[in-house]
């Protein structure tokens, strides 16, 4: 009976470590896919709206060099490529039309959210930049640097359209 009852409990603890171990390791294979999942997701930037506190580069030359979006007049969620923002000037240029802490309207026209077209391809930019207007909608500078998106003629910024050097 002794002999059993030893025997029976060594199968226990044997079958407990094999179980246990099964367990570590299916946990330890779980930690690590989460892991890398985790790492994937951070690797690959999330790509969202313009909204409060984004800070956009100013590609025209009116003398502000940064500007950080306050409000987007059209979404709730924020803006998009074309959309109108309030935004402050937070980097100027000395010197320049435009000075640091001014309050100005803006024309989105480079994001780096998606955006698809009629034909079925969508546009995005490396980064986010916004072209400074005057409460008529005019733009402040002369000048308009890089590319700009033909979407802005549906949105009647011909304007900077026709400023611009390049139209994407």
């Amino acid at each position: 009976m002794a002999a059993s009852s030893s025997s029976s409990r060594l199968v226990r603890a044997v079958g407990r470590s094999l179980f246990s171990g099964l367990c570590n390791n299916a946990d330890g294979l779980m930690r690590s896919t989460h892991k890398m999942m985790c790492n994937h997701l951070l690797f690959q930037q999330q790509r969202t709206f313009i909204q409060m506190r984004t800070s956009l580069k100013v590609v025209d030359n009116s003398g502000a060099k940064r500007v950080a979006c306050i409000q987007a007049l059209k979404g709730k969620k924020g803006a998009r490529l074309g959309d109108t923002i309030v935004c402050s000037v937070k980097e100027a240029q000395p010197g320049g039309k435009v000075k640091k802490g001014e309050v100005h309207y803006g024309v989105v026209v480079r994001a780096a959210m998606p955006r698809g077209r009629c034909d079925g391809s969508e546009v995005k930019f490396d980064d986010n930049a916004v072209v400074l207007i005057n409460k008529h909608g005019e733009p402040i500078g002369t000048r308009v640097f890089g590319p700009v998106p033909h979407e802005l003629r549906k949105k009647k910024h011909v304007k900077i359209l026709s400023l611009a050097e390049h139209i994407a």
